[in-house]
């Protein structure tokens, strides 16, 4: 570290190496040619000067922090200062006032804690004391009190000011909300992007579920404002953000916005009673009317393909796949003529289970992956595999038969048992499609 040449001084006097600290809360008019900084350190400096006989002699650095706030000790000068201290190269540290160093109280002792290990003195050249003595000490503590109750005190105004101005409905700065943009300070309706957004709710209020929201949203390439595909994160942080039906919330409250709405009350308020139902309970309710999940995949060992259908007894249905044979009363005893269709998912899904757990499988999925997203890693595409066992139930029956239809090529019965030959290229596909669904990545 370069430093200046010290004058002489007489042999009786001890050197005493002085460092100016200089703070400012705010880069604001730190372009002048003599800024708050420069008025800090010029009267530091001159009460050095006047400390010459007592062997008082400035450090060639500076240590000046601009737009910096006193309430962290995370400053790239105050740091520097503090490594210059305990490498033993300042005797004193010179500030205009204390609260320049710190305005916690918390803070400041540990600052003390590193003076003292390092027998430097501490100076506020408008408040005369001493940290060395015990009045010192106190003097310091009673100052630093009443310089955190200042800060404390501006941060309660501040806070009261947002909430003030948020109950007038003004949007008060933060990350800009798709489908918005900030014109002088206040919100104005993209209408490119406020017509994404629109279809977000109005796809959701349709189906009433989250990855087929996604699915859809994805074909029809609605992206986040970095060009990113939205995830089920990013669907539920937009249905429930009220900015988009014109409202302010803050702190529990919600008041009425200066901007413009996005979607009408009716669609907010279809969405919201939707996500009242839990996305088990709608998948549920939807599934009775959905088409049989292996149909068109299930075939007997004459090669013809087994039929859905349905009976009910005593309220309770009942379904099956059925051999063509046996629709048409044909009798052959080498042939199933009906099987359970729980059995068979049932028997489907415990073998996909079981390949979604194999070692090579899960490697394959993602050499297979990595070609459309290189920044795919290996546990990735585990914990995609992982996350479709209990997202499974949450997923509406199209949703489940789409998955099932790029994972199983054919389910072929027989009297001995069933045998399921599987897709394995098809969880290249799953994985990009579900794999990051259920992240909660924010929609920026």
């Amino acid at each position: 570290m370069s430093r200046r040449k010290l004058p002489d001084l007489p042999a009786s006097v001890i050197r005493k190496r002085c460092a100016v600290y200089t703070r400012k809360s705010t880069e604001e008019g730190l372009d002048r040619e003599f800024n708050t900084l420069d008025a800090q350190r010029e009267a530091c400096e001159a009460y050095v000067a006047s400390q010459r006989a007592e062997g008082w002699t400035l450090v060639a650095d500076r240590y000046d922090d601009g737009g910096f706030s006193g309430g962290s000790l995370d400053r790239p000068a105050l740091r520097r200062l503090l490594a210059d201290i305990e490498r033993d190269l300042v005797d004193v540290v010179v500030v205009y006032k204390i609260d320049r160093l710190s305005r916690s109280l918390m803070d400041f002792a540990k600052l003390v804690e590193v003076f003292d290990a390092h027998e430097v003195t501490f100076v506020s050249v408008t408040q005369s004391f001493n940290t060395t003595t015990s009045m010192g000490r106190l003097t310091l503590n009673i100052l630093l009190s009443f310089a955190q109750f200042e800060r404390e005190v501006i941060g309660e105004r501040i806070r009261d000011k947002v909430a003030a101005s948020k109950a007038r409905g003004m949007w008060m700065g933060g990350k800009v909300p798709l489908g918005y943009r900030v014109e002088n300070r206040k919100l104005i309706v993209d209408q490119r992007e406020a017509a994404r957004m629109r279809r977000v709710f109005e796809v959701f209020a349709e189906t009433g579920s989250g990855v087929e929201t996604v699915r859809r949203c994805r074909a029809e390439g609605i992206t986040t404002r970095r060009g990113r595909p939205i995830d089920k994160g990013d669907v539920y942080k937009i249905l429930n953000l009220r900015t988009y039906v014109g409202e302010v919330a803050h702190r529990g409250h919600v008041y009425p916005g200066e901007h413009a709405a996005i979607v009408s009350r009716a669609l907010w308020e279809r969405v919201h009673a939707l996500q009242q139902v839990s996305p088990r309970a709608r998948a549920k309710a939807n599934r009775p009317q959905s088409p049989a999940l292996l149909k068109g995949l299930i075939f007997g060992t004459d090669g013809r393909a087994l039929s859905p259908t349905h009976s009910r007894k005593r309220g309770r249905l009942y379904r099956y796949y059925v051999a063509q044979r046996a629709l048409k009363g044909e009798a052959d005893d080498g042939i199933v003529r009906r099987v359970s269709a729980g059995e068979i998912k049932a028997a489907v899904m415990t073998q996909l289970r079981a390949l979604l757990r194999q070692p090579e499988v899960v490697v394959g999925t993602w050499v297979a992956a990595k070609a459309e997203d290189p920044d795919l890693t290996e546990a990735d595409v585990r914990e995609a595999l992982d996350r479709l066992e209990p997202l499974w139930d949450e997923l509406f029956p199209a949703e489940q038969q789409r998955i099932v239809r790029s994972l199983v090529e054919r389910v072929t019965v027989g009297l001995d048992g069933a045998e399921i030959r599987l897709r394995v290229e098809g969880l290249a596909s799953l994985v990009r499609d579900l794999g990051l669904v259920g992240t909660e990545r924010v929609a920026a």
